[in-house]
């Protein structure tokens, strides 16, 4: 990688930490300004993907309240069952998606229910509740790392779970067993925002101890919930927005598609009872607006991102690392060209000198062979030398023998 410094010259270094670009002033509009116009016309075109979990006991108003948050009827009006109706004793995973469009811009939005959470208590570990939804969750995670390890990669459908809302009982208390569990078991696989459904159970002093003894549940066994990202570049107004956001926390929410009339003359969504009526869009009468606000027209794309930088990212590098994948850090390291030179150099020299040597040894070992060689056929030369010597000094001795 390489960069220019303050004087203008052109330098290589070894680690991006040690570049550092100059900011320049431009004498002219250029146009990369319009990036952000381009991104968004590419995104209109493109359309977008969400994905919604929502998780919580029958009659907590799941239905009710995506179809306010939606503006839409993505869900039919259920059938109460009777009481002695039989119902479901395991958790049911059941997906619904819609196209749906507000000025151009296009959602392909699918909501996950999990119907029968909840409802039935089973110790046995062969069936806990949160094990279906987190099976569910990891199995979406699976088929995108498999989308991605394809050869043809331009057409990846997303359907990973980018929020979870959970829906909490309008108990008073504090958060039960179940709901602390479920939150503690995927928290770190997916987005959290915690609600308190059918807040116009509660009075208002209610609701803020119960906000508060949530959250301290919550922060005693470290639950990570979504919280809206900061960034540098914020202005006031957004990171007042974000505050004002996080300060709610668990929403209590009352959900309602239906329009009823207000004692003015005003007609709204909301609920009507016989003491007044509960205002959905009203910020005075529930958090519905604040989680709204959160969940699509400030941070859904930050959820998105979350979901896929984060929480797809941990879990893909565990599921590698338990097939045995191990990362190798050399592979995006910035190298200096010099330095890379200088280090070739060196292992071609060590090389060098290892051969040299492997190739005396083998010369010495040869040498030793052959002066070996050679040793014993010169103790055999010199046997038979005095084997020969002996018998002809016999044979002069038998000579002179006969000659007398």
């Amino acid at each position: 990688m390489a960069d220019y410094s303050n004087d203008g010259q052109y330098q290589n270094g070894s680690t991006s930490a040690a570049l550092k670009a100059v900011r320049r002033k431009l004498h002219a509009f250029v146009g990369f300004a319009n990036l952000p116009n381009q991104v968004h016309r590419k995104s209109v075109r493109k359309g977008f993907q969400f994905t919604c979990m929502v998780v919580g006991e029958s009659g907590l108003g799941k239905s009710t309240l995506i179809n306010t948050l939606f503006n839409t009827s993505l869900y039919a009006p259920k059938e109460v069952l009777a009481p002695s109706a039989e119902r479901p004793k395991t958790v049911a995973i059941q997906s619904i998606s819609a196209d749906i469009e507000e000025n151009g811009v296009r959602l392909r939005l699918t909501v996950v229910d999990t119907p029968g959470f909840g409802d039935f208590v089973n110790n046995d570990e062969r069936h806990v509740l949160w094990k279906p939804i987190l099976d569910n969750i990891e199995s979406r995670f699976d088929s995108y790392l498999s989308q991605e390890n394809q050869l043809n990669r331009q057409k990846i459908a997303d359907n990973r779970v980018h929020a979870c809302i959970y829906f909490i009982q309008p108990t008073g208390h504090s958060l039960k067993n179940i709901d602390v569990e479920f939150m503690r078991r995927l928290h770190t696989r997916v987005n959290l925002i915690p609600v308190i459904a059918k807040a116009d159970t509660l009075t208002d002093e209610e609701i803020i101890k119960f906000k508060q003894r949530i959250l301290n549940d919550i922060a005693h066994h470290q639950i990570q919930i979504f919280q809206a990202p900061i960034y540098d570049n914020d202005d006031e107004e957004t990171i007042a927005e974000n505050e004002e956001i996080a300060a709610k926390m668990p929403f209590a929410v009352v959900g309602s598609d239906r329009e009823v009339q207000t004692v003015d003359g005003r007609s709204v969504r909301g609920r009507a009872y016989p003491w007044g009526v509960i205002e959905v869009d009203n910020e005075d009468h529930c958090d519905f607006v604040k989680l709204r606000q959160m969940l699509i027209r400030t941070n859904m794309e930050e959820l998105r991102e979350h979901t896929n930088d984060v929480l797809y990212e941990n879990w893909r590098s565990e599921k590698l690392t338990s097939m045995g994948v191990v990362q190798d850090h050399s592979v995006f390291k910035e190298v200096n060209p010099a330095v890379k030179l200088a280090e070739d150099r060196a292992l071609h020299e060590a090389k060098l000198a290892k051969m040299e040597a492997e190739m005396k040894m083998v010369f010495q070992q040869k040498v030793a062979e052959k002066e070996a060689k050679l040793k014993q056929s010169e103790e055999e030369l010199y046997a038979r030398h005095r084997e020969m010597k002996d018998a002809l000094e016999k044979q002069r001795a038998d000579l002179e023998d006969k000659k007398r």
